[in-house]
């Protein structure tokens, strides 16, 4: 290991914070941890690459926010609480005032779960992130993808879209202008441009629906996508409303109704909870919205017909593209 390496893990070390169920925590070859009694370990990895998951001018602070949302996003899918995670670093070059920005957004979010960081790793590549979270979940509690029944009401948190339309103005300004817009490179709507960079992990939520929901996935690769795979894994279909998709103000404004469906539908990197719950619960999803402060949308409902098809007030309605897909 390099004398630069150490430098920046000591850097590291020096601004992370510890919990009572850390035994050992950064330093060591690998990390001693204390899971509770009566509680199951949640485990999620997620990885972030430069021009994939973020533009080549995302501030290093936004990087790391960035990074540890998306896994607690899985966490909050799952109904758990979040502990601890690990994380692996790859820099072109070491880079202290990289990594003392990417610390700034990153423990900004650890603090405000109570997550400590307790290892991970640093390596010279092309600029990577990999975040692994842990939390706990009570045996039995976990919201899962294979639940969902037939005759559920099909919900989503907060709004959809605001992502996607932030990167589409950034795309926009990067190509001179095209589509309509007039954003230079890397500037987007403020209010959209936060949702791209600093998304919320609906952890109080998740933890909220817990006995209440059914099935449970956080949007990441688009609303259509997302529910074809809770979907399939439960064996159900489902027929969205996207005329009932919530929307932000800000969506509104930029976008006429036709483009806003779209990026709601398919757009991704939202970050927020997509449930299915018995209809005789919508009082007690109510509660729980009030409760976390997190709004919450009625969208549609799981049906028998395998596949996902959706509607406006017109008619079928059809995606104009496809959710995110690796590799394709």
């Amino acid at each position: 290991m390099s004398t630069a390496e150490f430098d920046l893990i000591a850097r590291i070390r020096a601004r992370v914070a510890s919990r009572d169920d850390v035994v050992l925590g950064i330093g060591d070859d690998a990390a001693l941890l204390q899971v509770p009694a009566g509680q199951q370990l949640v485990v999620s990895m997620d990885t972030l690459n430069l021009g994939v998951h973020f533009p080549e001018d995302t501030a290093p602070a936004d990087i790391g926010w960035k990074a540890l949302a998306v896994n607690l996003s899985d966490l909050a899918a799952m109904g758990a609480a979040p502990a601890w995670c690990t994380l692996s670093l790859s820099m072109p070059q070491a880079d202290a005032a990289f990594v003392d920005g990417f610390l700034d957004g990153f423990l900004a979010l650890a603090q405000q779960h109570a997550v400590a960081l307790v290892g991970g790793d640093t390596t010279r590549g092309p600029l990577s992130v990999c975040v692994t979270v842990h939390g706990f979940v009570e045996p039995g509690m976990a919201l899962r993808r294979d639940a969902a029944r037939v005759g559920d009401d099909l919900w989503v948190s907060g709004t959809l879209g605001d992502a996607a339309a932030a990167l589409v103005q950034w795309k926009a300004g990067a190509k001179g202008g095209q589509s309509g817009l007039s954003f230079a490179k890397g500037h987007s709507d403020p209010l959209l441009l936060a949702r791209l960079n600093r998304p919320t992990p609906r952890v109080a939520l998740g933890r909220a629906l817990r006995g209440i929901a059914l099935a449970c996935v956080d949007v990441s690769d688009g609303l259509l996508a997302d529910i074809g795979h809770v979907c399939e894994t439960s064996g159900v279909g489902a027929q969205v409303d996207i005329d009932a998709l919530p929307a932000s103000e800000a969506l509104r404004t930029v976008f006429d109704r036709q483009t806003r469906h779209g990026l709601q539908a398919t757009g991704g990197d939202d970050y927020e909870l997509c449930f299915t719950a018995s209809p005789d619960v919508r009082d007690a999803i109510e509660a729980a919205s009030r409760d976390t402060t997190t709004a919450v949308t009625r969208i549609g409902v799981i049906v028998a017909t395998p596949g996902v098809t959706a509607r406006t007030a017109e008619g079928a309605w059809s995606a104009p593209a496809a959710g995110w897909v690796h590799f394709s």
